[in-house]
């Protein structure tokens, strides 16, 4: 009976740390995935990367990066 108590005493440290581990995991698998679809619109689109860097206005940069995100996206679902 002394294991389970133990065990219990612990259990609110190791949630914290769990919940840590799960949001930096997710952050990171985020950032990562910006960061692909950035590259990716470097290469396939570099005309729309110039001219929104060259006037200032990031809202066409983050149009087309949302815009590649959701075809990847539709891409996956529709394949599973």
């Amino acid at each position: 009976m002394a294991a389970v108590e133990e065990h219990t005493n612990l259990e609110p440290e190791r949630t914290g740390l769990n919940r840590l581990a799960s949001v930096t995991v997710f952050l990171g698998a985020l950032a990562a995935v910006i960061a692909g679809a950035t590259i990716w619109l470097l290469l396939s689109n570099p005309v729309a990367v110039a001219i929104a860097l060259d006037g200032g206005e990031i809202s066409p940069l983050v149009q087309e990066l949302a815009e590649l995100l959701y075809a990847a996206l539709a891409g996956l679902f529709g394949y599973l």
